[in-house]
């Protein structure tokens, strides 16, 4: 598997994709409390807002559960759950919300 991208990278490709308007959302359960930005309950400048408060050790990269290669990155700062990928060329949200 080949390395993830760093924070800083992963940071400014999230950030450019929510100020563009070019993100994803993944299927999954539970979509109506697990993914707030889909939902509207969270607009893309609310949580570009919490992103760019994140530094280094709000962030984690792992592999993805299913996509061999895909790195998910997952932020959590001031309560916010926030994972997705990059599947050249967008982003994907899996999850944004609070901190259970």
């Amino acid at each position: 598997m080949k390395k993830a991208e760093g924070f800083k990278t992963a940071r400014n490709k999230v950030l450019k994709a929510l100020a563009e308007g070019t993100y994803l959302h993944e299927a999954r359960g539970k979509i109506d409390v697990k993914n707030l930005l889909l939902t509207g309950e969270i607009t893309a400048e609310e949580l570009a807002a919490i992103i760019l408060r994140c530094t280094g050790v709000h962030h984690e990269a792992v592999p993805h559960h299913q996509v061999r290669g895909i790195h998910v990155h997952i932020l959590k700062r001031d309560g916010w759950y926030i994972k997705f990928y990059f599947l050249n060329p967008n982003t994907i949200f899996i999850s944004v919300h609070r901190q259970e």
